[in-house]
């Protein structure tokens, strides 16, 4: 019961603070964007009584991160994380989804539409202009969707066709505890806090063939060890 209810307060407080202070100030401050995202994500992971916690170090020559995907909690965290100003490889469904969508769009966040041909030449071109016009890194999630487990599904060939086409340093990063913070399944929600793993970087010039495969096994081998160790799932 305690957990719906928890639910029910996290779902509040998101809708509130996007809706009625995030959209409206990057609307008017849209120089400031990035740094406003950074604050009010604070003030969400702190109303919901958790914190982003970071192991390993952040590589800020990195040009693209990778994460594995539980729900909107991961990119909440990782905004109130760190500050860089990110631009979020998201599928174009989200970008009509009322506060969502707006939100998106005014972070210029970069759309990608799965079931077009000509999706991967619109993203290649966009992460190239991100990267070297905008000095904007970019994240993405290569699971492609959430998984409903704790075993990662199987990565998604675009995120590994931008990085061997741009010759990109790709940094993986594990998320856990996300889905615990916030069950957008279940809609339930516990006290979690939410850990990021920075893996070491993979340069796409002096990486192995299989660097993609290998990634794919390093986080799980991540996920799996933080169940493990420490009791924290996905």
């Amino acid at each position: 019961m305690f957990a719906k209810i928890r639910f029910i307060w996290s779902a509040i407080v998101i809708f509130v603070i996007v809706s009625f202070l995030m959209i409206p100030l990057v609307f008017v401050f849209r120089k400031h964007k990035g740094i406003i995202m950074h604050k009010l994500n604070r003030v969400i992971m702190f109303l919901l009584g958790s914190k982003p916690i970071q192991v390993g170090t952040m590589d800020l020559n990195a040009d693209m991160y990778l994460l594995n995907h539980q729900g909107i909690i991961d990119i909440i965290a990782m905004e109130a994380l760190q500050t860089n100003h990110l631009r979020w490889i998201a599928k174009k469904e989200l970008f009509s989804i009322p506060y969502i969508g707006q939100l998106l769009h005014l972070g210029d966040m970069i759309s990608v539409d799965r079931e077009s041909k000509k999706s991967i030449l619109k993203l290649l071109s966009d992460v190239k202009y991100s990267i070297n016009t905008l000095n904007r890194k970019v994240a993405i999630f290569p699971e492609g969707t959430r998984s409903k487990s704790q075993k990662l599904l199987n990565f998604k060939s675009g995120a590994k066709i931008i990085a061997e086409k741009l010759e990109l340093k790709v940094q993986p990063v594990v998320v856990t505890g996300s889905r615990m913070l916030v069950d957008e399944a279940k809609k339930l929600s516990h006290k979690s806090d939410v850990v990021f793993n920075f893996l070491p970087t993979i340069d796409i010039k002096t990486s192995r063939e299989d660097w993609y495969e290998e990634i794919q096994k390093q986080m799980q081998k991540v996920i799996d060890d933080e169940l493990k160790f420490n009791n924290r799932s996905r």
